[in-house]
């Protein structure tokens, strides 16, 4: 049977695996993607005794027209619920994203500055310098999508899965997200792990200042992946991701 690459992703946790305590992980797709950009590395960490989620966001997984009926909002109330449940199970949990699943988390740290035990963030996406941008309250009226943001992949033959087209009214709504989401990083006071692709053509430089320069916590370690584009979870540079968040899982819920 194929496997349904849309379909959300849970696996239980083995405390047994984790000195006892019952650790859970939370990820969170791109724009546009699925779970399965995230597939692999919920696995291996559900492997080590992780409970680890990743649910579907509303709007993906169907028609990038109906991804364009979303909005950030949306989003947001998907992640929480998860987060939510996750928490009610577990005595920590860690929360990860890419792209737009890593302004997620931010999100959602911020929010829960005391609950969030640690971050993992992919490829973030807060801001832009992209010109166009500023042109979209006009062109998501006029223009119902761009040409798509998907499969951003050095690895040869590596797809992610996700829309060919970019719906401009829900990507505006991300983007109109941005500037309060920046406004209360120093509200994150959590440990970060943060990675970020040395050649990335769908997230600018513009994110990175404003992440790094913005987050209240004294415990902010960064790693750059030289072999791998946007969507590195699937690409060259996913195996140091996975051992890496690993080791800062198993650190932050000690």
């Amino acid at each position: 049977m194929t496997p349904d690459i849309h379909a959300p992703l849970s696996v239980p946790g083995r405390p047994e695996l984790t000195g006892g305590r019952r650790v859970g992980v939370l990820l969170s797709h791109g724009f546009s993607g699925s779970p399965e950009s995230m597939r692999a590395w919920g696995e291996h960490l559900g492997e080590l005794g992780y409970a680890v989620e990743v649910p579907l966001l509303p709007g993906h997984g169907t028609t990038w027209q109906d991804l364009n009926t979303r909005r950030w909002d949306d989003w947001c109330a998907t992640l929480e619920a998860s987060f939510r449940d996750l928490a009610a199970r577990s005595d920590a949990v860690v929360v990860g994203g890419l792209s737009m699943g890593g302004a997620l988390a931010l999100r959602l740290a911020a929010d829960h500055p005391t609950e969030v035990a640690g971050l993992v963030l992919v490829n973030p996406a807060v801001a832009t310098k992209r010109l166009d941008v500023k042109l979209l309250p006009v062109l998501k009226h006029v223009v119902p999508s761009f040409p798509g943001i998907a499969s951003d992949i050095k690895m040869p033959g590596g797809v992610e899965h996700g829309y060919t087209r970019t719906p401009l009214k829900a990507i505006h709504s991300l983007m109109t997200a941005w500037p309060s989401l920046v406004a209360d990083l120093g509200r994150i006071t959590a440990p970060v792990l943060y990675f970020r692709s040395t050649v990335d053509h769908v997230v600018d430089e513009a994110s990175e200042p404003l992440i790094l320069g913005g987050l209240a916590s004294p415990d902010v370690t960064v790693r750059r992946l030289p072999e791998s584009y946007h969507v590195a979870t699937m690409d060259n540079d996913a195996p140091t991701i996975f051992e890496e968040s690993a080791a800062f899982v198993a650190r932050v819920t000690a």
